[in-house]
């Protein structure tokens, strides 16, 4: 029941805040790993540590009901405690399967503020992957139009089972935001043996003044995440047609 109530609360909380910053984790598959969630002292909240795996709703690892309480809820794999001014999250003996999204969030009176964003990768067997490009957009970008991009993965073997990010860098390109996040692809299978395959990840949205910017296309595979070079949108203002 601790996994229903956490997701239900996450998706309907009125008011939204965050810190922009973002920590990119990597670790070898069999460490210990330890995330750290900074809060403030003596407010009277919940904590919650939730992880973000494509095509997967938002799972709720460990969660506290109590501000410096001793009570935390944790799932069969993972380990919370409470210490002075943090919520930290341990995974004993990271498996590949951990590499994902984990964030960190608190609900003071139906106001929740993410408080840690953690992108962790989980080193293994090298990634199959050996490029990833992603295409300039050739046309001008107005306002209230659908914009659709696109990022190629190369690969040595291509089952369209790749875990594809998509981020977005607005003026501060040091602190991007996850926007989208999907699986599954179009794959071209090369007639040539041992030759890369191609598998394409689409995205797409009616644009407006403020979605300008870079967005970049993360791949997640064997434990890693590799970025693509990332697609400028410039976005113009719409002129009035005579």
């Amino acid at each position: 029941m601790l996994v229903i109530f956490c997701v239900a609360l996450v998706f309907t909380v009125g008011r939204c805040t965050a810190d922009r910053s973002f920590v990119n984790k990597t670790v070898c598959a069999g460490d210990d790993v330890t995330l750290t969630c900074c809060r403030q002292s003596g407010l009277s909240g919940a904590l919650f540590w939730i992880r973000l795996v494509v095509g997967s709703f938002p799972e709720v690892v460990a969660a506290t009901y109590t501000f410096d309480g001793s009570s935390v809820c944790t799932s069969p794999r993972f380990k919370a405690e409470q210490e002075p001014g943090t919520f930290v999250l341990y995974i004993t003996k990271s498996e590949l399967s951990d590499a994902a999204f984990y964030y960190c969030e608190q609900v003071i009176d139906l106001r929740t503020t993410l408080l840690n964003k953690t992108f962790l990768s989980i080193t293994g067997p090298e990634p199959d992957v050996t490029a990833i490009t992603q295409d300039s957009l050739s046309d001008p970008v107005h306002p209230g139009d659908s914009v659709t991009l696109q990022c190629s993965v190369l690969s040595e073997t291509c089952p369209g089972g790749h875990s594809v990010f998509w981020f977005r860098a607005g003026s501060d390109e040091c602190n991007p935001n996850v926007i989208h996040s999907h699986s599954g692809a179009e794959c071209e299978k090369s007639l040539e043996a041992r030759s890369p395959q191609k598998c394409v990840y689409r995205f797409s949205k009616n644009v407006s003044s403020s979605d300008a910017g870079t967005y970049y296309c993360a791949v997640a595979t064997c434990g890693k995440v590799l970025f693509g070079n990332g697609t400028k949108l410039d976005i113009e203002a719409s002129t009035r047609r005579q």
